[in-house]
């Protein structure tokens, strides 16, 4: 049964009210305010903001008494809210109930609008009652800003030798935030309290680093897996908490990562891949809300099929649980790959391959988008916009790794898909082309680098692939826009592998449709370019790989005029190496190639590279390498 809450809107962003109601410690309060409530006998509950729903959906409030539900809206008059009859609020005087509860924030206007029509006696309350403290607020005036519950979930453990560790840095400092802290609570995988604290931030663009080792020692924990509830308190420009996330094992086999959570929780997820032979993957389900998920409110069906199959599994408030897809599909096998009926109970999952005693990789599936249609306009304007919309994604060395593409559908709206895939050279030249054709829904093929090139070599071992639409095959009113794919590297030698995903946007040109040229800091065109890379290096006898793409829907740009800033933990610049991308190309380099030892050595502990150019738009992937032992890859965020 899916949460009837909203989350985010593609139009005006996030939600706020459904974080505030269920941040950690409101929600203490909030149960605290139920209990007094109950033992008070009846209450009226007063919906004038339209909230009540979201807070049912969030906190029992079977354990209430309800006498009345009132009304502010007229057209609301006569609806049914929680199995009454909801009045209007001008009836408010004919209520039994000894208690008024107000359901909203900043409810002071609405209170006093209504005092004098409360019976005598009665008291009014609203949810301003649990309030996070003034000091947890970066705007106190107005609770529901977006920029109070500047919030994430972090996947974090600490067993077996495996750990994890979290990278990000203060990038609301460039927007101006000062005194920025993260206020913090992990959470066993039964939703119970391990520790909660405050980390103050430095007010330069300062380097931070939550590691799962360091966390235990800190607070004496046993072994855990759980979820790190985070708060960004003073944030600026950013109401999202942006990290990377490694996990590594102590006997030196395990290097994997990705990325942040997503702070939306979701009705679908896709991009699930199922297990090779030989393999087994673990969703990692972690419960956004207070609330527990009941069994069987979340399933997995093949992606294209309409039949579902349920978890029976319980997930406690602020839980998780490690669950197997093979359960319920015993018999698919990579590349079939799954949809996540997710009814926004959990925030984007995780999912763990392991392929044999050590080998494990973590990765993620993606928000699958429900409001978009398919759009003939799309094709149109790919006349004046090239190539359109670009998904591109590493190829690695040829003699070393295989580079796989598996389209995944990651819209409602996406019943075709015409799509190929396009490989390029590092200095941008055409190597070869494969066609899909026109993909159904339940279609799920995989395509090698390798054998696109059939024998064929590129000049300096590497270069990028590129998912786009293919018009020529047909289905020309079929795109939504939202094309997206799942990139799956594995090591010849050791076996080693990495899963990494994301989506299509026009990249490079003057002509705007829609919001593309997608642009993070203003409107479209964006065609600046501003990614971090964190370091690796403070891992024993790790290296830190980036492969930075410069795709283009049309020609731009000759080359990029590309920055690589190598910035201390404190926010400082230490050094600086120019780096020219061919219009069209990538470039694969590690950071031990690109600065001195010595001037990494002083970026540990939280350093990074910034990677900037205001010429373009560069797509980038990031990884920690040991050589000969294991690697990682995903892509990069930028702020």
């Amino acid at each position: 049964m899916a949460l009837k809450i909203d989350t985010f809107s593609n139009q005006v962003g996030g939600f706020s009210f459904f974080k505030a109601v269920g941040h950690p410690l409101t929600a203490e309060a909030i149960d605290a305010l139920l209990g007094r409530l109950a033992a008070a006998g009846p209450v009226a509950l007063y919906d004038p903001m339209g909230h009540l729903g979201t807070l049912a959906e969030l906190h029992d409030l079977s354990t209430l008494t309800i006498s009345d539900v009132f009304v502010q809206a007229v057209e609301r008059i006569g609806e049914d809210i929680l199995g009454h009859t909801a009045r209007p609020v001008t009836e408010l005087a004919a209520t039994t109930a000894g208690t008024v509860l107000i359901a909203g924030f900043d409810a002071g206007r609405a209170a006093d609008h209504v005092r004098h029509l409360l019976p005598a006696g009665v008291e009014l309350l609203t949810l301003d009652a649990v309030r996070l403290p003034d000091a947890l607020l970066t705007n106190p005036r107005k609770y529901l800003d977006p920029l109070n519950f500047a919030t994430n979930h972090a996947f974090l453990r600490d067993q077996d030798g495996r750990h994890t560790r979290l990278v990000t840095a203060n990038y609301w400092t460039g927007y101006g935030a000062k005194g920025l802290r993260l206020w913090m609570r992990l959470f066993d995988t039964d939703g119970g309290v391990l520790a909660t604290w405050e980390q103050s931030l430095d007010d330069g663009v300062s380097g931070i680093v939550l590691d799962s080792a360091e966390i235990r020692q800190r607070f004496g924990l046993d072994a855990f897996a759980g979820t790190l509830f985070i708060h960004a308190i003073g944030a600026r420009g950013h109401d999202v908490v942006k990290y990377a996330v490694d996990t590594y094992g102590d006997d030196g086999d395990e290097l994997s990562c990705t990325h942040d959570a997503n702070a939306w929780p979701a009705d679908l997820y896709a991009g699930l891949p199922a297990a090779k032979d030989g393999e087994r993957v673990t969703l990692w389900l972690q419960n956004a809300h207070p609330t527990p998920v009941p069994a069987g409110a979340i399933g997995l069906n093949r992606m294209g099929s309409d039949v579902v199959r349920p978890f029976d599994t319980a997930i406690p408030g602020f839980g998780c649980r490690a669950l197997d897809p093979a359960i319920l599909f015993p018999d698919e096998r990579w590349p079939a790959q799954f949809e996540l009926q997710a009814g926004k109970h959990v925030v984007r999952p995780r999912y763990e391959v392991q392929a044999g005693n050590r080998r494990n990789r973590i990765a993620h599936v993606n928000v699958e988008r429900v409001d978009l249609k398919a759009d003939p306009k799309i094709a149109e304007a790919s006349r004046h916009l090239g190539k359109g919309w670009i998904l591109p994604a590493p190829i690695l060395p040829l003699a070393r790794y295989r580079s796989h593409a598996l389209p995944t559908p990651m819209s409602t709206a996406q019943v075709r898909l015409p799509v190929q895939a396009v490989i390029y050279d590092a200095d941008g030249a055409e190597a070869a082309r494969h066609r899909f054709g026109v993909l159904a829904r339940c279609d799920s093929v995989a395509v090698e680098a390798g054998e696109i090139l059939n024998g064929a070599s590129l000049p300096s071992g590497y270069g990028h692939m590129e998912l786009i639409y293919d018009f020529e095959a047909g289905a020309d009113d079929a795109a939504d826009g939202w094309l997206h794919g799942l990139f799956r590297y594995e090591d010849r030698e050791t076996g080693h592998a990495a899963d990494t995903s994301f989506g299509a946007h026009v990249f490079n040109g003057l002509l705007t449709f829609r919001g593309e040229p997608q642009s993070y800091g203003g409107p479209p065109p964006g065609l600046s370019t501003r990614l971090f890379l964190r370091l690796g290096h403070d891992l024993d006898a790790v290296d830190t790989l980036c492969h930075l793409i410069y795709p283009a829907s049309t020609p731009w740009h000759a080359a990029s005029s590309t920055e690589l800033a190598l910035t201390g933990a404190n926010g400082s610049e230490i050094a600086h190496t120019p780096l020219a991308i061919p219009c069209g190309g990538s470039r694969l380099w590690r950071a031990s190639e690109m600065f001195e030892k010595r001037d990494l050595d002083r970026a540990r502990g939280g350093g990074y590279v910034l990677i900037r150019d205001t010429t373009c738009r560069l797509f980038g992937y990031h990884g920690l390498i040991r050589d000969g032992v294991a690697f990682s890859l995903d892509h990069m965020f930028g702020f």
